[in-house]
């Protein structure tokens, strides 16, 4: 059951993760502008297809200084595993909890077999965190085929941050 939404407005919550490179991700601890992915994890085929194209589009999310990075409820193995199969340059969070998972207001699945995976799994979420560490965009989905298109979110951001464009959907 879905519980609790992390609100457009809302300071992100402290929460950090280990990462394939051996660092920690806390996109609550970064400053700028900076935009976490949560993705549902190895075995996932929607899941590759979205982060190869952030990938493709990670210098024009660095030429607008938005800082990007990805995580899901995998252990280290596996998201090494799709580090090195696919070759993702942004940094890749690993061991997001269920707790964790509610604190972001993610739909949370179950696998439906051994062959998918075995512990639980976020569904797709986007959080788009501004420099004063407030969500400036939020886009959670319950389904693996409903997410945001990655180029409108960066030409979105482009304007947000040309003209100082306000946080919408906070009243």
């Amino acid at each position: 059951m879905h519980q609790t939404k992390i609100g457009a407005g809302e300071t992100f919550p402290e929460i950090a993760w280990p990462t394939v490179a051996g660092d920690t991700l806390n996109p609550a601890a970064q400053s700028g502008w900076r935009m976490l992915v949560v993705y549902r994890g190895r075995h996932c085929p929607i899941c590759k297809t979205y982060l190869r194209t952030l990938n493709e589009l990670l210098p024009e999310f660095s030429a607008a200084q938005v800082a990007v990075a990805a995580v899901s409820a995998d252990p280290v193995e596996k998201a090494r595993a799709d580090v090195e199969q696919h070759g993702w340059t942004f940094p890749v969070g690993y061991d997001l909890q269920p707790d964790q998972m509610r604190m972001l207001g993610l739909y949370i699945s179950n696998p439906t077999s051994p062959k998918e995976t075995n512990h639980q799994f976020p569904e797709p979420g986007l959080f788009v965190i501004n420099p004063e560490g407030r969500v400036q965009i939020v886009d959670v989905s319950n389904a693996p085929f409903a997410r945001p298109d990655l180029k409108l979110i960066l030409s979105g951001l482009n304007f947000v941050i040309a003209h100082q464009y306000p946080i919408r959907g906070d009243a």
